[in-house]
Parts: C-alpha cells; structure tokens; sequence
C-alpha cells in the first residue's frame, strides 16, 4: 500500500481526477453538480490537486462573472494512471468479480 498515491488515495481526490480524465474540462459547477459534493469541499480538494500540479485551471471573461475551467494535467493524468495500475496489482490474480445478491440469486434458480 506504500506506492499508493497518497493525494489520489482520498477518494473525492480520486473521483475528480477520473471525471476530468473522462472529459477536456469541466466547471466548478459541472464538477459539484456530477459529484455531488459542497462548494467548500470541492473547492478544497481541488485546491490540492491544483498545487500537487494534477489538475490545471482556466479563467475565461465573459458576460457576468469569471468562468474558471478546471482540467487534468499530464502530470495528473500518469499519476491517476499509475494510481490505478498499483491497485489492480493489489487485485488477487484470476478473482472473479464480485456478484451482487441479484446474480446469486439467479444462479441458484
């Protein structure tokens, strides 16, 4: 468990470098909204994905208020990837997947 990235090892952390992984950028309203998280709470892990260099901001002036887009750096994406390899490590080779109470139920009928 040593080699586990200790920022992404929290799980909203991990959650919003995976959302932005999946997308170019997101706002501070897209990535409440999907992950469904307080503005302090956000504002907060983001602030340390920020300084770690993971996850790269965006100001753009517009109509209204600032707009801040948020998107993950090269740095946060080989460190989302390798985050993800260590943990398959930790996986048991062959396990099967693990089955819902639905799937043992059909099995058995």
């Amino acid at each position: 468990m040593d080699n586990l990235d200790p920022l992404l090892h929290q799980p909203l952390r991990t959650q919003i470098a995976a959302f932005l992984a999946g997308c170019d950028e997101a706002s501070f309203s897209e990535l409440k909204r999907n992950l469904q998280v307080s503005d302090g709470n956000l504002e907060s892990h983001l602030k340390k994905l920020i300084a770690a260099d993971y996850v790269g901001l965006r100001r753009s002036d517009g109509p209204g208020r600032t707009q801040t887009s948020y998107s993950l750096t090269p740095t946060g994406l080989a460190a989302l990837q390798r985050y993800i390899q260590t943990l398959q490590k930790l996986l048991p080779l062959g396990a099967a997947p693990a089955t819902g109470p639905a799937d043992g139920a059909l099995a058995g009928s």
